[in-house]
């Protein structure tokens, strides 16, 4: 049985947004206001809530929020909740990936007799080691980015294991250029400080297990005696799964002018994921929720909680891909993507994607309207006093497939596994040259993660801008907009609902 889509009547209080005391009119006007009072009335106290549920979700499910797995479902669960009882009806987006997930893995070296281990990261998407681990020499390529067979020069790196540095190509070519010359496992080390957390991007047969190191672990395996081994083993679980994305929307607003607001829900195998990325998660959630309490609104406001971001934005590309496919006009009606990636790091950065490239070169397509997008972010750090910093608008997240599809986008980051510089220090404070999350990607990415300064500023942008083209997008696709009601919207994807899916409960047993 279907819920009803409904926004809740504002209640007295200075944070309420769009208060009415008498009968609402039939077509919402543009508030100018609106921006400020869905600001006022996002939380962080309320945020942090949130955030503490996904901790002890984690807590309660092997420690991790990881899509496919008990931890997922449960964390979608509490979400799903969140907004139904603020009046949303939630739709429930299904899709298959490819599950992974590590259960043990090691990295050590043998130098006359001393064993010692090695600190590394296995990457997503690498195939397990055979029984016992590989256990060989150190091999590395004549040139050390070993992206091709050029770069191997000859080198017969049979039986052996490979040494080569990140950069210029995607760590899937490194690997399969190493397995081509023979290598049995594969070492990336990291070209700058930090942990390196990477991913092959996919299943592959022709892929050598392989495994990332830090820069000063990679010098220290350059310099080891010719005669020394190492042994890397890695066991883990490689199967497909079934696991979706969550989907609610107003119910007033225009059906053509749709504003979307999303973040990934799942986090890594490796950690409850609190930062990385129930912070994004968290706090469009509560935006969700105070905007419920608007009377109306004149744009649709679409909210999406990814699933599978961790292995491959896969859930973002599921639904814009879908569209595509099969709603074009559905896709069309989008006016802008708002993306929420990690937003309380402990060494953080107010960073905003650079869509204006005044400051980074865009590797990805920039879509008309992302520039006056970014520009209501920016403007309104600069109208508090709130220092900023660009981001590189890399395609690097769930924005990627919109982008991809000519949808303006932007968003906010405090950044991961880069390193804070002495300018950044003097505009946010933290510490130069250390991780913007020195708990990326590992078990510590817990609540004690969260920067709730950072949180605080952040999550009052995300309610800014949402409540901003709530009521109007004409700075980004030129559309006045009259909010319309009481008709049902589409563009929430094939498979939302109920329609093709898995009885729930095959899904659930699934999960666990």
């Amino acid at each position: 049985m279907k819920r009803r889509r409904g926004l809740i009547v504002g209640i007295a209080g200075s944070a309420v947004l769009a208060m009415a005391t008498t009968a609402a009119p039939a077509l919402a006007q543009p508030n100018p206001n609106s921006g400020k009072k869905l600001a006022a009335a996002v939380s962080v106290d309320n945020i942090m809530k949130h955030l503490e549920a996904f901790d002890s979700i984690a807590e309660a499910n092997d420690g991790n929020r990881a899509a496919g797995t008990s931890g997922y479902e449960a964390t979608a669960q509490y979400v799903e909740g969140q907004l139904t009882e603020a009046g949303y009806e939630t739709t429930r987006q299904y899709f298959t990936f490819f599950f992974e997930e590590t259960h043990e893995s090691s990295l050590t070296q043998n130098v006359g007799g001393t064993v010692s281990a090695i600190a590394n990261t296995p990457m997503a998407y690498s195939p397990p080691t055979l029984d016992g681990g590989v256990t060989g020499t150190l091999v590395q390529p004549a040139n050390p980015i070993g992206c091709s067979a050029a770069d191997w020069g000859g080198v017969d790196a049979t039986g052996q294991i490979a040494l080569v540095s990140r950069g210029a190509c995607a760590f899937s070519e490194k690997t399969l250029a190493a397995a081509a010359a023979g290598a049995e496992a594969v070492i990336v080390y990291n070209n700058a400080p930090g942990i390196l957390n990477g991913t092959l991007g996919g299943v592959n047969d022709a892929f050598a297990p392989t495994t990332g190191v830090t820069q000063s672990v990679g010098t220290e395996l350059l310099q080891l005696p010719r005669n020394a081994t190492v042994t890397f083993v890695l066991d883990k679980t490689m199967e497909e799964r079934d696991t979706f994305n969550i989907l609610a929307e107003t119910n007033t607003g225009r059906a053509d002018n749709v504003v979307m607001v999303g973040a990934h829900l799942d986090g890594v195998t490796t950690g409850p994921g609190i930062n990385d990325n129930g912070s994004g998660s968290a706090a469009i959630l509560e935006t969700a929720i105070q905007l419920a309490k608007a009377n109306k609104v004149n744009n649709t406001v679409r909210f999406a909680w990814w699933g599978a971001e961790e292995l491959g934005l896969l859930g973002s590309e599921h639904y814009v891909y879908d569209l595509a496919d099969n709603d074009p006009d559905a896709l069309a009606n989008i006016a802008l993507y708002l993306n929420y990636d990690m937003i309380a790091s402990p060494n953080y950065i107010i960073g905003v994607y650079d869509a204006n490239e005044s400051t980074y070169d865009a590797p990805a397509p920039v879509p008309a309207g992302s520039i006056e997008a970014e520009r209501v972010f920016t403007d309104y750090f600069d109208s508090i006093g709130q220092p900023w910093v660009d981001t590189e608008f890399s395609g690097r997240s769930d924005y990627a497939a919109f982008i991809e599809h000519g949808i303006p986008a932007t968003g906010l980051f405090t950044g991961a596994d880069g390193s804070k510089t002495a300018a950044e220090v003097e505009l946010f404070g933290g510490t130069a040259g250390l991780m913007y999350d020195p708990n990326y990607h590992t078990p510590a990415d817990d609540l004690s993660n969260i920067n709730v300064t950072a949180l605080g500023i952040m999550s009052k942008a995300i309610g800014f801008t949402t409540g901003t083209f709530a009521y109007d997008t004409s700075m980004v696709n030129g559309k006045k907009s009259a909010g319309k009601s009481g008709k049902p919207h589409p563009g929430m994807g094939k498979g939302a609902g109920q329609q093709g899916l898995p009885p729930p409960a095959e899904t659930e047993a699934r999960a666990a």
